[in-house]
């Protein structure tokens, strides 16, 4: 009890979060008479999954993309294509965030170079202040639930390790995203519609030629979508072998062809995605051993015992778990929640009876909402620095499309057939 005491207290202090659960783990072990080289044992047993070499792949694509001029060119093509509609721009900082985060794998990298060409743009239209600031924080936590997002990988890793009777494939998690993902879009999407009908009619028209520009300019990253989830879905590439020629694709076109990042600056980017992939890989580690502790112990059959004498209907019980996992996404970044959480909470929502894919779904989306969220959502954070505005400013800004998306998460939550449908 002391000790459990005392690590808290570390952690509450600023100590690393793997250092926190590695000796969690490592008392929890040694209070059991187990031999400590069952942690050792855990990296080792990581080491060995194959899928796990899609990690520091897509992160390194992610990050190359995100040092190039990419964003830009994204920002044009969704602009020559949407930007006639009613609300078009916004439509298009919807869909460029979306389609940026889900490469990326990260919401504020997002903020930080898409803002900078969104928020301006946005104003210069009509659009509100407020509304603009809004949209570009909300929408810089889209895509998680669209492959290739680092988040979708990692649940599946961490599902896996688990040996549950309904195994959870990685290709099955990125195809469970892709409804409730266009949901969050077409919601979004329907506001700055409406928001948009106070505006001067737009004088923007399509067109032909600027579309065939936006087109030409971006066709060495159009390809990648195709590469990705063509290659999986195919039957061409396994998950880790679609991460490698999506690196290798992303390395040859921004390095070779386009020359946007020299070669002196590649061992940056490379140092920057691996100290990322390290810290994950880290944290992964030792929570495999802490998950395997407290599974050794029954804490997860306890406290379903516990759970279950209190609330005894699964909607309930998911309606609390969406209250639990908003708030987990306030105060953890997505993958240290996912690997600490995650173990535990999924054996209890196994006994209700949910599907640990649509879980995976669920916990996803309540955490790309909960970057957001006040008083603490990281991304409110974020944007403050980004554009120099008081995290208050973004608190009222952002409460809107706070509101849409959590009724975007509810339906997620229960209709699990629009999860499910394009697994069957």
């Amino acid at each position: 009890m002391i000790a459990g005491a005392l690590l808290l207290l570390l952690a509450l202090l600023g100590a690393p979060l793997f250092a926190v659960i590695a000796a969690s783990a490592l008392l929890g072990f040694h209070s059991e008479e187990i031999d400590l080289s069952v942690v050792a044992i855990e990296f080792y047993r990581l080491a060995e999954m194959p899928v796990l070499l899609a990690i520091p792949l897509f992160t390194f694509a992610g990050y190359v993309l995100g040092e190039s001029q990419a964003a830009q060119r994204l920002v044009r093509l969704t602009d020559a294509l949407l930007g006639w509609l009613p609300g078009g721009l916004a439509m298009v900082a919807v869909a460029a965030c979306a389609l940026f985060t889900a490469f990326t794998g990260a919401s504020g990298v997002t903020i930080v170079a898409l803002g900078a060409l969104l928020y301006p743009a946005l104003r210069q239209k009509g659009y509100t202040d407020r509304f603009s600031l809004g949209l570009v924080t909300t929408s810089g936590s889209l895509g998680l639930l669209f492959a290739p997002a680092l988040p979708l990988i990692l649940y599946g890793v961490v599902a896996q390790q688990m040996a549950l009777d309904t195994p959870v494939r990685i290709d099955d998690m990125f195809r469970a995203g892709l409804l409730p993902g266009l949901l969050m879009l077409v919601m979004l999407c329907a506001w700055c519609a409406w928001q948009s009908r106070s505006l001067p009619p737009s004088t923007t028209r399509f067109s032909g030629p600027e579309a065939k520009a936006a087109l030409r300019d971006s066709l060495w990253e159009l390809p990648l979508p195709v590469i990705v989830l063509g290659g999986i879905y195919g039957g061409v590439f396994a998950i880790s072998e679609a991460a490698a020629v999506t690196a290798l694709y992303v390395l040859v076109v921004e390095v070779a062809i386009r020359r946007e990042i020299p070669l002196a600056k590649l061992p940056e980017v490379m140092r920057q995605s691996m100290v990322l992939v390290g810290g994950i890989l880290i944290i992964l580690g030792v929570s495999l051993a802490s998950t395997n502790y407290l599974i050794d112990t029954e804490v997860p059959t306890r406290l379903f015992g516990f759970i279950r004498e209190h609330i005894s209907s699964k909607w309930t019980f998911l309606i609390l778990l969406n209250l639990f996992f908003l708030a987990l996404g306030m105060i953890l970044d997505i993958f240290s929640a996912l690997m600490i959480v995650v173990p535990i909470v999924l054996p209890i929502a196994l006994g209700y009876g949910i599907h640990p894919v649509h879980l995976g779904i669920v916990f996803l989306a309540n955490m790309q909402i909960g970057y957001f969220t006040p008083p603490v959502g990281m991304n409110l954070f974020i944007a403050s620095y980004r554009f120099d505005r008081p995290v208050m400013e973004l608190y009222r800004a952002t409460l809107p499309f706070f509101f849409i998306l959590l009724a975007a998460v509810l339906i997620i939550t229960y209709w699990p057939a629009l999860s499910l449908v394009l697994l069957r």
